[in-house]
């Protein structure tokens, strides 16, 4: 069975994060949209080149990392198909995937410690939306248009 293939992208506050969750989910395929190092950048332009790639089919989900996890969010959800969820937990992680359907998970190095993300991450990975919750997203889907 093929490894799902998931976009990452952080600026400098996430950039730790980002290298620690690759190196550590060995269950599937990372497409690396940057940042390389801890110099300064702008977390929406990271956010967006993965975000591209998700709307494109080049990849299934994302993950994107930012000091809070916020910032990466709110660029991430100005996408029209892209559903973020900022987690700082396993539970809300694990929801934003059943309830949510969410295709972007958001995380903050500076508030969430690598094992609690790496657990978080997985758990979204693993979560299977509840179709019971379609009508919800067909009215999310809705206030894009």
């Amino acid at each position: 069975m093929p490894k799902p293939k998931l976009a990452i992208a952080s600026d400098h506050g996430g950039f730790l994060l980002k290298k620690f969750l690759i190196e550590e989910m060995k269950e599937v395929e990372f497409i690396d949209f940057g940042t390389d190092s801890l110099a300064s950048v702008d977390y929406p332009d990271f956010a967006a080149k993965a975000c591209r790639a998700i709307l494109s089919g080049q990849c299934e989900k994302g993950i994107l990392v930012c000091g809070s996890g916020i910032g990466v969010s709110i660029a991430a959800n100005k996408f029209k198909g892209i559903r973020a969820a900022h987690v700082e937990s396993t539970y809300t992680a694990q929801l934003a995937g059943e309830h949510n359907g969410a295709n972007v998970l958001c995380l903050g190095e500076r508030i969430t410690g690598q094992h609690h993300a790496l657990a978080a991450a997985r758990a979204w990975l693993n979560a299977q939306f509840e179709s019971r919750h379609q009508k919800r997203l067909d009215k999310i889907k809705a206030l894009e248009e």
